[in-house]
């Protein structure tokens, strides 16, 4: 079990309704999605973010790419060029 407190912060009027307590699964979520913007400036890893959380690193990466957030910031594109470059470099290798 987490250790959880409570903070205070600024929203939008609005938004306020949304944020009362919820059921545990929407707590995660809604919790993991405030961690996010840590995790995308490289401020904390995906398990630093897992650990605050209570759950695993696979079950934090689940729960982003059902949101649509990736684990991977590559495209299928970009990861042909590096695996091309890395052929590449083999064959350069093998040739010394």
């Amino acid at each position: 079990m987490v250790t959880t407190e409570s903070v205070t912060i600024k929203v939008p009027v609005g938004m306020s309704k949304y944020l009362v307590t919820m059921n545990p699964e929407t707590e995660l979520t809604r919790n993991a999605l405030l961690l996010y913007p840590y995790i995308l400036n490289q401020t904390i890893s995906h398990g630093r973010a897992a650990e605050i959380l209570g759950i695993r690193k696979s079950e934090l990466i689940d729960l982003y790419d059902k949101l649509g957030y990736s684990y991977f910031d590559m495209t299928m594109d970009d990861l042909d060029d590096e695996l091309n470059t890395f052929r590449e470099l083999k064959k350069k290798e093998a040739a010394v």
